[in-house]
């Protein structure tokens, strides 16, 4: 009689090593492996109930990605994205399941629940995507800032992801040992983080903003570096004037430094751009790349005279 080996996962280790000393190994390991490439990447974005977040959630549907769709604390919004996806993808000919699931990044327990949430209802992780993240409750001068607003942003927007990133890098590396065992040809999982333009652009009125995206972009390099012998590629992807709910109270400051020359492409952008920078990196368009900033910016970056 055959062992049988869980598909979504590829079960426990043992297992599969008992499964190798069975009689028919070859079928079975053909089944898993055809099965395993059968199945649709797995994309795990935090944040992803609207905004930018969406836009991600949105373009991996596009290109058949299952999806968890990761909120804080709107279920609703966060449904209406995960039905939003299968709609898109289904209009395209492609099946995926969008699934979508509460934390609080910020809290160790939770994020050990969306990873364990992932495990269960997907069994693998091809790429996590560090979306989500808060301004201050209030913008305030620097003179004047509070610790407590200063503390939530550190804890949401540089230690949530980065604790998540070290908890998603090891099931990553788990499953590419699983993976190669069995002999199955699978691209290598990717993470990517979304930072900010603020990460490098001083807002004296926000100053906590900007240091928590400073701090957040060091994520990417240190994360490339550690996992590169792994085959884990790492990116960061640095939005400039997107139009969100977050930019939505300053929509006519920005329209007015639009028109006066702010960015060399002269409009705001969208979560769409965003969501197709994130695409070219699931695809996996930059294999000899690691560690790198992707500006979606309208150009704002470049220093012009």
């Amino acid at each position: 009689m055959l062992r049988p080996i869980a598909l979504l996962g590829f079960g426990d280790t043992a297992d599969c090593q008992s499964a190798l000393r069975t009689p028919h190994t070859a079928c079975i390991l053909s089944s898993v492996s055809y099965l395993r490439l059968r199945m649709n990447p797995v994309a795990l974005i935090t944040g992803a109930s609207r905004g930018i977040g969406r836009g991600i959630a949105l373009e991996l549907a596009k290109i058949g990605y299952d999806l968890v769709i990761n909120y804080a604390g709107n279920q609703k919004a966060a449904n209406e994205t995960a039905a939003l996806c299968e709609k898109k993808a289904d209009g395209l000919g492609r099946a995926i399941r969008a699934a979508p699931c509460q934390a609080d990044i910020a809290l160790g327990s939770d994020r050990a629940g969306l990873i364990q949430f992932t495990r269960d209802q997907f069994g693998k992780l091809d790429l996590l995507v560090n979306n989500a993240g808060v301004a201050p409750t209030v913008r305030a001068d620097i003179l004047a800032a509070s610790e407590e607003s200063f503390d939530r942003l550190i804890n949401i927007n540089v230690k949530g992801p980065y604790f998540l990133t070290q908890l998603a890098a090891k099931w990553m590396i788990e499953e590419i040992g699983k993976v190669k065992g069995l002999g199955v040809p699978e691209p290598p999982p990717k993470i990517v983080t979304i930072s900010s333009i603020s990460a490098y652009t001083a807002s004296t009125n926000r100053g906590d903003y900007c240091m928590a995206k400073a701090a957040l972009s060091m994520l990417t390099p240190l994360y490339a570096s550690r996992l590169a012998e792994h085959g884990i590629n790492v990116y960061e992807i640095r939005p400039g004037v997107i139009a969100t709910d977050m930019t939505g109270p300053v929509k006519d400051k920005y329209n007015k430094l639009i028109a006066e020359g702010l960015t060399p492409i002269q409009r705001w952008g969208t979560p769409e751009d965003v969501g197709k920078a994130v695409v070219a990196i699931a695809q996996d368009l930059l294999p000899f790349s690691t560690g790198e900033v992707l500006n979606v910016d309208g150009g704002f970056h470049l220093r012009r005279l």
